[in-house]
């Protein structure tokens, strides 16, 4: 990507998981009419942006026709939107029992890709949730899927293929930090990235999703410091964060950007500072996720402006 981005050009979008996979009516949204993704991505515009990512658990583009591809298309021209990135979700390569399909969903998401000039497709290792967590108030207050330390040379192998077939393309394939998994902490991550040793393949620090878990983790600091400069694409969103030592508990809840345990404006200028020039998705889980969302938009094109203002910010 180029290092002449603006503030204003940067791909800063919006997650669309507030949405969930279904029209009102409770057709699945990949069969929905065109109509409804019109509904849904004006509802984006009208808070005043005009990017979003498309994840597959909102609408899984791999699984459309060539033709409602292109129907999505007109519709996102239409409403006079683009796509900042693609995210996979819950998608796992080495799945046991879904990896092969999911690999090949993968490589679909790819081809797509570049017609909607997206440089960077997300992936990771996260799967489905579990009953557990699924009857949680957060998912993330149970535990989830754990990876197979097995099946680590066989996740390299697909996430090379990925990257080979990316680099072909022009793009570039992410890999999506989450706790439990081949890249689920700050070294974890960087470890397997080596092991992957492919100049497509970069990583998603997507830290917020280790900073809401009731556990003890790394300094936040210390894991964007170590992952920061293998990073290509963000994940953006923020939690609270407290913990009692006097009874060992853990609270965590989703926050707005600016508002949160972590210091974005800090944490973004430092991106900026060691070269970061990858697109950014900002998530939020809970209230009005979408009115957030919308804001911690808003907040990251702030912080990038007054970054790549400053002359002390040094551009790597």
């Amino acid at each position: 990507m180029s290092t002449t981005l603006t503030a204003a050009t940067w791909p800063v979008g919006a997650n669309m998981l507030t949405f969930g996979n279904a029209a009102p009516d409770g057709t699945a949204l990949i069969d929905a009419s065109s109509q409804v993704w019109a509904s849904q991505l004006r509802q984006v515009k009208e808070l005043g942006v005009d990017q979003i990512d498309p994840t597959d658990a909102w609408l899984a583009l791999a699984q459309l026709s060539d033709e409602r591809i292109e129907e999505f298309r007109r519709v996102l021209d239409g409403e006079g939107m683009s796509l900042s990135s693609i995210s996979i979700t819950r998608n796992s390569v080495v799945d046991r029992g879904r990896g092969e399909e999911n690999l090949r969903a993968a490589h679909r998401f790819l081809d797509i890709a570049p017609s909607f000039d997206v440089t960077v497709v997300n992936t990771g290792f996260m799967q489905d949730l579990t009953q557990q967590q699924r009857a949680a108030t957060w998912f993330w207050l149970a535990d989830g899927h754990v990876d197979d330390p097995a099946l680590r040379d066989l996740a390299i192998e697909r996430i090379r293929e990925l990257g080979d077939h990316a680099a072909r393309l022009g793009v570039q394939v992410s890999l999506e930090m989450y706790e439990d998994t081949y890249v689920g902490t700050a070294d974890d991550a960087v470890a397997f990235l080596k092991d992957v040793d492919h100049a497509s393949v970069g990583l998603n620090p997507d830290i917020g999703n280790l900073v809401r878990l009731h556990r003890d983790i790394e300094p936040w600091e210390d894991m964007f410091e170590k992952v920061l400069p293998h990073s290509n694409f963000w994940h953006i969103k923020n939690y609270t964060r407290d913990f009692d030592p006097a009874t060992g508990a853990y609270a965590t809840a989703p926050m707005p950007l600016k508002y949160g345990y972590v210091n974005y404006r800090k944490v973004i200028r430092r991106a900026v500072e060691l070269g970061y020039t990858g697109p950014i998705c900002c998530e939020h889980y809970g209230s009005d996720s979408l009115g957030v969302v919308a804001e911690n938009v808003h907040y990251v094109r702030q912080v990038l402006t007054s970054a790549l203002a400053d002359p002390t910010v040094v551009k790597s």
